[in-house]
């Protein structure tokens, strides 16, 4: 069985120095890069099946975005912001590349990691030559965000792995059925025992900073940028949208099939917010794009 390896890349911010995290599937030589960004509060790990199963055409790079998993925490938790995360990126990317003439990769980014994806690849020279969106649009719901950071900055404990489990598996209800084994998987990818013997979620709580300095006024001028940002890629683009999801609604997957990359759309039947890409059927979706 193809397995990863466990790396790190040094970044900056403007509070220091942070390391951050990342799995590599696949030749260690192979200039064809594949980096896939997970949502707000999941980790690299999230990508072990689509991984291994692209690790035959690419090099797949999959980071724990700073503050998750194996990553460092940022001293100013106020920056943890998308334009931090993009900065990381391009750094992780030069090291990714540093054997290709180009400095090009592929995409797949889900929720948070498709809007930095977004920004990335509405940028002069991106890096990015095909993007898949998942789950994740220009347009974010006030009334959802403001439920994601709430969830986020939670500080729950939990006395067994089981139990932290049960709580895993019922916040992400909207991740569609899953086998016992696969909802035990995205489970352990996301806790930690603490030395004191209590289980908590793999992330800083100081994510949830920024979602609480978000206003009305700051909403909308944030959705304007992301339209900006989205009408700007040129790179031809997956969008892919749970049937069920709240965060990306039917109406706004629409309008991005007419705007700015016009991407194709995939929609997921009986999954909300957000598709996992662990399951065949997902995964065929993802690579049917990325290697037409």
């Amino acid at each position: 069985m193809v397995e990863p390896r466990l790396k790190s890349v040094q970044c900056s911010s403007p509070a220091g120095l942070h390391r951050m995290a990342y799995k590599e599937w696949g030749d260690p030589a192979n200039p064809d890069v594949l980096v896939c960004v997970h949502g707000v509060t999941r980790v690299a790990d999230d990508f072990d099946a689509l991984a291994r199963a692209m690790s035959d055409r690419y090099r797949v790079v999959c980071p724990d975005v700073v503050g998750r998993g194996r990553s460092g925490r940022l001293r100013d938790p106020h920056l943890y912001v998308v334009p931090q995360y993009v900065a990381d990126m391009v750094t992780l990317i030069a090291r990714a590349t540093a054997n290709r003439d180009d400095g090009t990769v592929h995409w797949v980014g889900t929720s948070m990691g498709g809007l930095i994806g977004m920004i990335l690849a509405s940028l002069e020279g991106s890096p990015i030559r095909r993007l898949v969106l998942n789950d994740i649009g220009p347009v974010l719901d006030g009334a959802t965000m403001a439920r994601i950071g709430e969830y986020i900055g939670q500080d729950v404990r939990f006395a067994s792995f089981e139990e932290g489990a049960r709580f895993v598996k019922e916040v992400s209800s909207s991740f569609g059925p899953h086998s016992d084994e696969e909802w035990h998987k995205l489970a352990s990818d996301v806790l930690v025992q603490e030395p004191g013997g209590a289980w908590v979620r793999h992330y800083d709580l100081g994510l949830a900073k920024p979602f609480a300095a978000i206003t009305p006024e700051r909403a909308g001028q944030d959705q304007a940028a992301l339209w900006g940002a989205f009408d700007a890629i040129r790179c031809p683009t997956l969008l892919i949208r749970g049937e069920l999801s709240d965060l990306l609604s039917r109406a706004t997957a629409e309008e991005m099939t007419r705007r700015g990359p016009k991407p194709q759309l995939a929609e997921i039947p009986g999954v909300g917010h957000a598709p996992t890409l662990i399951h065949a059927h997902q995964i065929a979706i993802v690579r049917d794009f990325l290697l037409t």
